[in-house]
């Protein structure tokens, strides 16, 4: 499989937010097979990377619903996954972690967990940015259990991406990808879905 580079990643808020919002990447629909064939289109893209980008990574795409009861147990109904699946061997359990806190960002937010992550890092000052996290938790007044330096249930960091259909407002569903350098775990979802719609909503060969 040919080695091919991933296209160069923004980190402008305002440059990010028009293209999440551009027809680009807006779908005409969005079903359970549409999840099917972008998974797959995603998982044979990251896998056509240059060594120095190609990871082990987790693909997840899950559909947005309205909130469900609790179990008996007390723990919340797990999110409807439509597609996910492990690009090669060497995935780990965090990966899902990972996925999950991405997702919540989306769902939360309606948009990309990288595009939040620039956002807050744009009302930063340089000496504040490594502390991208801490700011995130107090600013939005999330649960942390590490003493207020990450986030228990959110992650700003890039892999979590809105899908979004034309007519519709609002997020419908979230697609995550977990494993690669964070920058690449979400332009790589830009990158397939741009190709995904451009060709009509069909994976390439």
């Amino acid at each position: 499989m040919e080695d091919k580079p991933l296209t160069p990643v923004s980190t402008d808020p305002i440059e990010l937010t028009a293209l999440e919002t551009s027809p680009s990447l807006i779908f005409t629909s969005f079903t359970a097979t549409t999840a099917f064939q972008l998974g797959l289109a995603l998982r044979n893209r990251i896998l056509s990377l240059p060594p120095s980008s190609r990871k082990p990574a987790l693909i997840s795409i899950t559909l947005t619903t309205a909130p469900l009861p609790f179990t008996t147990d007390s723990q919340p109904v797990p999110p409807h996954v439509v597609f996910q699946c492990a690009t090669e061997p060497g995935t780990i359990p965090d990966n899902e972690v990972w996925v999950r806190r991405k997702r919540n960002t989306v769902l939360r937010w309606g948009v990309s967990s990288w595009l939040m992550r620039n956002k807050l890092l744009s009302s930063l000052s340089d000496l504040k940015k490594d502390g991208v996290e801490a700011a995130f938790v107090q600013k939005y007044a999330l649960r942390s259990s590490n003493g207020g330096a990450v986030a228990d249930d959110y992650a700003i960091h890039g892999g979590g991406f809105p899908v979004r259909v034309r007519g519709v407002d609002g997020v419908v569903g979230v697609i995550v990808v977990s494993g690669l350098k964070q920058e690449d775990d979400h332009q790589v979802i830009v990158d397939v879905v741009r190709e995904f719609i451009l060709q009509g909503g069909e994976a390439s060969a």
